[in-house]
């Protein structure tokens, strides 16, 4: 039976967190996403990503007690989340990262959805590694 739809891109990630003000702050003004919505009743925070959603999820709150453990030094929720940014300029990404604090991690060229390109690791303030990826080297 043929598959009845297409996939066409990644809707949203969640990610249970500790510290719901310090990731907001992280993702907002580090990252430059925006708030989207707030679900206070079960501990939902919605943050417009470009097309996408990064949904943060207090792990006190209601959805969040239901996935456990909080994310910890021992695992976490996911390896990483990837993010397409434009322009990559690498050197401006990462003085605006270290200007924020940022742990920064290791650069390279890497394989995404739109092809080979450059890509910079970095870590938000739960120790979730995120990459900023540039668009496919001509």
């Amino acid at each position: 039976m043929p598959i009845p739809f297409t996939l066409q891109r990644l809707d949203h990630i969640v990610l249970r967190v500790r510290d719901m003000a310090a990731m907001q702050a992280f993702y907002c003004d580090v990252l430059g996403c925006t708030v989207e919505k707030r679900q206070c009743d079960i501990g939902l925070l919605q943050l417009r990503a470009g097309d996408s959603l990064i949904d943060l999820v207090d792990v006190a709150g209601e959805l969040g007690r239901m996935g456990g453990a909080a994310p910890g030094a021992e695992g976490h929720n996911m390896d990483h989340l990837c993010v397409q940014v434009l322009p990559f300029d690498r050197d401006a990404i990462v003085a605006h990262l270290q200007a924020h604090g940022v742990r920064v991690g290791e650069f390279g060229s890497r394989y995404g959805a739109l092809g080979q390109g450059p890509s910079q690791y970095l870590f938000d303030p739960e120790g979730n590694r995120v990459e900023l990826k540039g668009p496919p080297a001509e």
